[in-house]
């Protein structure tokens, strides 16, 4: 809410909303108000608040985030799936469904695509995960943002699946994953989310 001045209300008036343009995506902006009568007086100004634009559009809002999981195998802890490197993953405790993977934003943005991948390499086979998506501002009360649905990852085009959804606001995104038809367990190398 800096930029340029907003138009002044008639006395009495309360100011509910002002839209500033011209922000950097991603970036903190701290605000005051002063206020000016007719004699040309000028209050003090306010309290300082600040608040953060959303960020670019193509920025992987989960990358180097806190993650946590139902379980893990071996080496295969949750933070793979969000260290930027395709190469790494997350793999569940084998042979036990329900498994999650979930990653913890740090706060509440509006999301509304998600891409997960698992390695590219060949050795991997092509294999249909079952899993529904969650959403939760808390990290305790989830609420489903995409229903169980199967998701094939193929090699031959990059093992990588893209859901778009509704804009959701969320802080914690969740995968609970029912199935795995190439291995018994939950598998994610990255789960990269994104605002639109």
């Amino acid at each position: 809410m800096t930029g340029p001045a907003a138009a002044a209300s008639p006395p009495g008036d309360v100011v509910g909303k002002i839209t500033v343009g011209g922000l950097n995506p991603g970036t903190a902006y701290t605000f005051t108000v002063t206020a000016q009568d007719a004699a040309g007086n000028v209050s003090p100004a306010s309290n300082a608040v600040t608040q953060t634009t959303d960020p670019a559009t193509n920025t992987n809002l989960a990358r180097g985030k806190s993650t946590s999981e139902s379980g893990h195998n071996q080496v295969y802890g949750s933070g793979n799936a969000v260290d930027g490197d395709a190469n790494t993953y997350w793999e569940s405790v084998n042979s036990t469904f329900p498994q999650w993977w979930q990653v913890d934003l740090g706060s509440a943005s509006g999301i509304s695509r998600l891409v997960m991948k698992l390695p590219p390499s060949s050795a991997w086979a092509t294999r249909t995960q079952t899993l529904s998506i969650l959403g939760s501002t808390d990290g305790s009360a989830f609420d489903t943002i995409v229903g169980s649905t199967g998701y094939t990852f193929n090699p031959a085009t990059g093992s990588t699946v893209t859901v778009t959804f509704a804009n959701t606001i969320v802080r914690y995104v969740r995968l609970n994953v029912t199935a795995n038809s190439g291995w018994p367990a939950g598998q994610l190398s990255e789960g990269e989310i994104y605002s639109a």
